[in-house]
């Protein structure tokens, strides 16, 4: 499964982004997604994840604010970020988890302006 992040740029601090991610074949099996950050000079970092469809699990500095979706009809994983800090700013990874199975996105960027 090859995956595919959209929606990085630029936003203002307070405001909202929404970042979506695309597979290229059903994640209806996959156990595990999430999406991770690594914000320059920092190691990557855990955001959000759904685990087994029910468990989800949220950073403490974005819990609140971020709500992580997937919609296994779609095959897509989406990360809603809604009151953004400078502190956000960072390179997002879907991820997808399953036995051997660790496929990551390329990665999309965005920037939160103060």
């Amino acid at each position: 499964v090859q995956l595919q992040a959209f929606g990085g740029g630029l936003v203002q601090a307070g405001g909202s982004l929404r970042l979506s991610c695309a597979a290229s074949g059903s994640i209806r099996a996959i156990p595990v997604v999430a999406w991770y950050r690594q914000a320059p000079g920092k190691q990557r970092e855990l955001v959000a994840s759904i685990m087994n469809g029910k468990i989800i699990d949220y950073a403490d500095s974005v819990k609140g604010r971020f709500t992580i979706s997937r919609d296994d009809s779609k095959n897509t994983l989406d990360l809603q970020m809604n009151s953004l800090r400078p502190e956000d700013t960072a390179v997002y990874y879907c991820n997808v988890q399953r036995g051997n199975l660790n496929n990551w996105g390329q990665g999309t960027e965005f920037t939160v302006s103060s």
